[in-house]
């Protein structure tokens, strides 16, 4: 048996060896986009968890309760994780801060004051950003804006219960981490979160102490002492999921340890239950994007495999004619599929590693990524056995050998089409679309408490339905046309059929599943291709949108109240690479007691330098939202939570309080409610203000900008080396560029690098649209060199033969290309709208890479072309040969 099999491999690569190979790189290229596809999603998430863990300055804050020991608790601690570093830190609630400047006394609401160890912002890195002056008593940027103070004037600090004590200021910072860093710890789940104090002013511990021990007798309400902790990481699961239950579980281990005398906010732990949730998103986005890719590549080996169905059915007969059993046609079958299988899929793991390397830039290495390998591998053989083996089975079981000679010409309709099978796949998927709609597109869910987050996968079902039911809906097409649109046809082709565009539109309408088969594959793939770039490129250009609305601009240069960056506009609106130089306020004003962001900006010249999206105004039009600002001058737009708060309505008029120029008090500024903004450029994400420049301006006697927006027309890099340089003369100022702010949004899922998946896709939807258009058509025209033969034969001339073949290879290119846009399309258009929580701010409408589609195009026609070439040199030869090669 085994040289019978060994013989029949052999025959086939003598006498079937186009088929053949097309089988093996149909294999090989699905086994490799899953093997590529599985390994980014793997090391996506394993990116993810080091990029939202990298920046995190404190995993564990331990707020110790009245009694606890210091050493014991910190002994519990390295008992329950592998702990680095800690440091004790101390909490003072005060009434407020004094300071005298310039003959005028200002005085500030209630703040916090903080004690920190010598090494403690070398130790817990992100958490203090120097901005002027030296170590020592420090005060934050936003006091010192309050006060108006500099290093080396004094504070007055107004301890409750206690004489006034005073301290000498020795610089100015920032706290990037200020939510984390004053968190309320111990608040019920889902309570709200504390806003950080406007007043801080941080001491030495030893200083600390000095000042606050007292109070803590007499008040022990306003003073806390909490110790701040490091975790060892190196050991920290790649998994975000897998990292959050053990980061989760060393801290229940150690508030179980330590009985009630300490509370534990777990920031590890709750930096990585967000970026789990980012994970399985990167899942979602392995579905949605990947698995229609490996399915139409699965499609296209089958196709390739079903092309030779009746030379197979020839075969079967001639071997049961010589008494071959069934089990020996199956055995032979099941061979065929496995040395299929093997040899493809080794040659799809080669590529996949190859493509995972030099694509994605993710090495094979590790457990999990080999386990994706032999994922990948399975699928191949499986693939396999599904194209060859279960064909054949079938085959030799229910034909018999006349059945099978009959079989050949036999065109029966489906039943699907007498059911509409494919019109209710396509209700079904926008029934399932709309109730996913309905209930907000939340594609991941992660309930409040729950430690486990999971993906709504009926959601899927809407782009499933759809894949079916437009695949389905093609072959109708192709099949009606060719049915009922002979005369439309007829004039179509009459260019390239040369008199005989009757004939061959009959000729084509006797073989319309073949024709089907074309048109759909062709389709799906450029509808993949289509699909995947629409949403790629959408996906990027929001990913832009998303960094330059964290950064501002391409560049921002941020001052302070004494050295804004405005002074500096000119001389950065000359820097190199510089399209346009905006200036903006950055102030502070009170709505009630609550302290808020206000931005004073020209309406008018704002978009020069910063995006201004529509999606960041309550209405969605952002040029009607800025014109309603530039036409009011008292005009104000407030964030979404500061109305509902506040129950503003528009026109009302508002009372701010903002700090004037002349005595550096806050006086009250009468605004005009005039919309509503979601977002604005390096705005905070809760509340905030927009009004005016020259309002402002006029309302406080200064019209200093301590923001510049600069809009770059080549490497932000470089400008924002040229801007710091400008700036370098400006005390605290900061300059920050886009690329920064792609890093410090890392954490999100917006900033899941997508550029490794994008080439790997778009790469293989070029070759698999090319292979769609080209290679059905080339195996199709090879199946029936009998039938031009015959036509030779009966004296055909080659030019007539070659009518036939152009006008299938038109009919396919043509009717492919046109239906695969449309479903391309659609569902590039479904993928944005159900995988919503991707986009920040959600896009105001899709991108289309119109050059790659191009590209697409273009390798649809000359693979087509090509095609055609081959099989009309295999077609100029004579009657005799074409006989003898389709024997």
């Amino acid at each position: 048996m085994s040289s019978t099999i060994a013989a029949w491999l052999a025959g086939l690569l003598r006498t079937r060896k186009p088929a053949t190979l097309a089988a093996v790189a149909g294999i090989a290229v699905t086994v490799s986009l899953v093997a590529a596809l599985g390994v980014f999603m793997q090391s996506s998430a394993a990116e993810m968890t080091a990029r939202a863990t990298s920046d995190l300055p404190i995993d564990w804050q331990v707020e110790i309760v009245p009694g606890g020991s210091i050493d014991t608790l910190i002994s519990e601690m390295h008992s329950a994780a592998r702990v680095t570093r800690t440091a004790l830190v101390g909490y003072a609630a005060v009434n407020g801060f004094e300071a005298s400047s310039e003959g005028t006394v200002q005085v500030t609401g209630p703040g916090k004051v903080i004690g920190l160890e010598p090494n403690y912002a070398a130790d817990f890195p992100g958490n203090i950003r120097p901005l002027l002056g030296g170590p020592g008593v420090l005060v934050a940027q936003q006091t010192a804006a309050n006060l108006h103070i500099a290093p080396g004037e004094t504070v007055r600090v107004h301890r409750p219960g206690m004489p006034d004590a005073q301290v000498a200021v020795d610089g100015i910072v920032d706290l990037p981490n200020a939510d984390s860093m004053f968190q309320a710890i111990g608040t019920p789940p889902g309570a709200a979160p504390q806003a950080p104090p406007d007043n801080v002013l941080l001491l030495p511990i030893d200083r600390w102490h000095e000042l606050f021990d007292p109070q803590a007798e007499v008040r022990p309400d306003s003073v806390r002492l909490q110790i701040h902790a490091r975790l060892d990481r190196v050991g920290l699961a790649a998994n975000p999921q897998a990292a959050f239950l053990d980061v989760s579980g060393k801290g229940r281990n150690f508030e179980a340890r330590v009985a009630g005398s300490a509370q534990l906010a777990n920031n590890l732990a709750a930096t990585l239950d967000a970026t789990r949730g980012d994970a399985l998103f990167a899942r979602v986005l392995f579905l949605f994007l990947g698995a229609p890719g490996a399915a139409v590549a699965a499609l296209l080996t089958l196709a390739v495999a079903r092309s030779g169905a009746e030379r197979r059915l020839r075969n079967q007969a001639l071997l049961r004619l010589r008494g071959a059993s069934l089990r020996a046609l199956i055995t032979i079958a099941a061979a065929e599929a496995l040395a299929l299988g093997v040899v493809g899929s080794i040659f799809g793991l080669l590529i996949g590693v190859i493509a995972s390397r030099l694509i994605l830039g993710v090495p094979l290495l590790g457990a999990r990524l080999l386990i994706w390998l032999g994922i990948a591998a399975d699928t191949g053989i499986v693939l396999s056995l599904a194209a060859v083996l279960v064909p054949a089975w079938w085959d030799a079981r229910n034909l018999s050998i006349v059945s099978a000679r009959g079989s050949m010409t036999e065109d029966g309709r489906f039943r699907w089409t007498r059911a509409y099978l494919d019109i209710i796949l396509l209700a079904l998927s926008a029934i399932v679309f709309w109730w996913t709609g309905a209930s907000g597109y939340q594609i991941v869910l992660a309930s409040e408490g729950v430690a486990a987050i999971s993906v709504d996968y009926w959601a899927f079902l809407a782009p499933l339905f759809f894949w079916l039911g437009a695949t389905l809906l093609c072959i109708r097409f192709a099949k009606l046309s060719l049915r009922r649109g002979r005369a439309v046809l007829t004039r179509v082709l009459q260019p390239v059929s040369v008199g005989l565009s009757a004939l061959v539109v009959s000729a084509l309408a006797r073989q319309p599943g073949r024709i089907a088969a074309g048109v759909s594959l062709t389709a799906l793939a450029l509808a993949f291709a289509a699909s995947t770039a629409i949403f790629n490129a959408t996906y990027q250009t929001q990913s832009h949108i998303d960094a330059e609305l964290t950064n501002g601009a391409d560049v921002t240069v941020t001052g302070t109240s004494s050295a804004p960056a405005g002074q500096a506009l000119d001389r950065l609106a000359a820097v190199p690479g510089i399209a346009a130089a905006v200036p903006m306020q950055h102030r502070f004003a009170y709505v009630g007691t609550d302290l808020q962001d206000l931005y004073g900006i020209d309406p008018a010249t704002i978009e020069r330098a910063a995006t201004i999206s529509d999606a960041y105004f309550g209405n969605d039009d952002a040029r009607a939202s800025l014109d309603a600002l530039k036409s009011t001058p008292d005009g104000v737009l407030v964030s979404d939570e500061t109305v509902t708060d506040f129950q503003l309505q528009p026109g009302d008029a508002i009372n701010l309080r903002l700090q004037s120029a002349d005595d550096h008090q806050y006086h009250v500024v009468r605004f005009r409610f005039v919309g509503i903004v979601r977002e604005f450029p390096t705005a905070p994400s809760d509340s905030f203000l927009i009004a005016n420049a020259e309002y402002v301006a006029k309302a406080t006697g200064d019209a200093a900008s301590e923001v510049v927006l600069m809009r770059v027309t080549g490497d932000p890099i470089l400008a924002h080396e040229h801007a710091a340089a400008v700036a370098k003369d400006l005390p605290g100022t900061k300059v920050r560029d886009i690329t920064e702010a792609r890093k410090l949004i890392g954490s999100s899922l917006t900033a899941v690098d997508l550029a490794g998946l994008t080439r790997l896709e778009l790469i293989y939807a070029v070759a698999l649209v090319a292979s769609a258009a080209g290679l059905i058509l080339a195996l199709g025209v090879l199946d029936r060199r009998r039938s031009f033969a015959i036509m030779a034969a009966v004296g055909a001339k080659p030019w007539q033969i070659r009518a036939f073949i152009r006008a299938e290879a038109i009919l396919i290119f043509v009717g492919g290309s046109f239906l695969g846009g449309i479903i391309g399309s659609v569902v590039a258009w479904m993928l944005v709208k159900l995988l919503t929580g991707v986009f920040d701010p959600p896009p105001d409408h899709m991108t289309v890479p119109w050059i790659y589609l191009g590209i697409v195009i273009a390798a649809a026609a000359a693979s087509t072309g090509l095609a055609v070439r081959i099989t009309e040199r295999r077609t100029d030869t004579s009657a005799v040969l074409l006989l003898r090669e389709a024997a």
